[in-house]
């Protein structure tokens, strides 16, 4: 399936049983969207992750081996765990 990008380009996409994990270049992304996102097979938007930060961006995904969540980082020092199913944020801390 070919993702169209929201409004940059992708620079990270993980298969999972819950659909495409989406994660778009921070470079000029629109800060006061989610550049983190789930589609269906379908090509339809699943969920936007939920950010720590109204302004930040994310930076960085990878799968968990529990295979029912995501860990990110942030442009403003976040590291966050996310649910997969809802992008909704479990657990957060900052990154000095």
């Amino acid at each position: 399936m070919e993702i169209t990008p929201l409004h940059t380009k992708i620079d990270k996409t993980i298969q999972t049983l819950y659909g495409t994990i989406v994660l778009e270049s921070p470079d000029g992304f629109p800060r006061a969207e989610c550049n983190l996102y789930c589609v269906s097979n379908e090509g339809r938007l699943i969920w936007k992750a939920e950010k720590p930060d109204a302004s930040t961006l994310y930076s960085r995904v990878k799968l968990n081996e529990d295979g029912g969540t995501i860990s990110t980082y942030t442009l403003s020092s976040h590291a966050c765990e996310l649910d997969l199913k809802t992008g909704n944020i479990l657990s957060k801390t900052s990154i000095q």
